[in-house]
């Protein structure tokens, strides 16, 4: 994510005009206890943990068939940085044949083994992300395997990595579920809440999502034109140049040609306040 500082966005044009500023439980998960555990290779590693040093060094070193086998010796021996770090390359097909079912089951791994009520905050940010990797997957279902899609299920898992990691893509993804009416009630409201939670940790989605509900004032809110402005300005910042996110860049411009030059002046005034709330 793009780190907003005033230093950052000093000279940049908004709206043609230079600013200078002084970015459940968790007891039980489909695929669980049936999950296929990945063998660890013969290896001469004393044991998983200098397996995962070697995975780590290998990758760094430019040498990626090790550095994956090393991971599964690291991965099989439970480790769960290894078992993140395959199931990532697994999701991707970054070095291994794209396998969605064996990410899912490394996913679920990590899950299994969380405690809940005597928790690793050194393993927060992977233990998060495995719930929100799991909680996709529960959406979507997983096509040609017995993983379908799930969408209580999915809004169960990003509940959780929402309200006890805070997880910005959990965040988002329960907003989108309350916008769409998926897996639950159509709450706009409740979309915006999470909205907000995510656009304040800086999720350029959920900034560009809560800039156009606020700047159009639909699903039941009210218009707040210069709020959802401001936001929008700051999805816009991040998303320049990149084709993925060029929605972002047209909810921006779109609303800019319908502003009004009070719109344009008050969000100018909400961004440097923003901005200098942020450093």
């Amino acid at each position: 994510m793009f780190m907003r500082t005033s230093s950052a966005i000093a000279g940049m044009v908004v709206f043609g005009l230079s600013l200078c500023a002084p970015a459940p439980r968790a007891a039980t998960f489909e695929g669980g206890d049936s999950a296929r555990v990945e063998k660890a290779p013969l290896s001469a590693y004393p044991n998983p943990q200098a397996a995962l040093r070697a995975g780590i060094e290998g990758f760094r070193a430019g040498d990626s068939t090790a550095a994956i086998e090393a991971l599964k010796y690291a991965a099989a021996g439970g480790e769960r940085l290894a078992q993140w770090k395959l199931a990532k390359l697994y999701a991707s097909g970054d070095g291994v044949p794209r396998d969605d079912l064996k990410a899912y089951e490394l996913f679920s791994q990590i899950v299994a083994n969380y405690d809940e009520d005597n928790p690793d905050r050194r393993d927060a940010a992977i233990v998060s992300s495995a719930f929100v990797a799991l909680g996709v997957y529960s959406l979507n279902g997983i096509e040609n395997t017995e993983v379908v899609a799930n969408p209580q299920h999915a809004l169960q898992l990003f509940q959780f990595a929402a309200t006890n990691f805070g997880d910005a893509n959990a965040l988002y993804n329960l907003a989108r579920m309350h916008l769409d009416g998926v897996g639950t009630s159509k709450d706009g409201i409740e979309a915006l809440r999470w909205l907000s939670l995510a656009a304040a940790k800086g999720h350029l989605q959920a900034e560009a999502l809560l800039g156009e509900m606020l700047f159009a004032g639909r699903d039941g809110i009210q218009p707040q034109r210069a709020r959802g402005l401001m936001w929008l300005t700051l999805a816009r910042e991040a998303a320049a140049g990149s084709n993925k996110d060029r929605w972002i860049v047209d909810l921006y411009e779109k609303a800019v040609a319908s502003a009004n030059e009070a719109d344009r002046h008050d969000a100018l005034a909400y961004l440097e306040v923003h901005l200098k709330r942020r450093n």
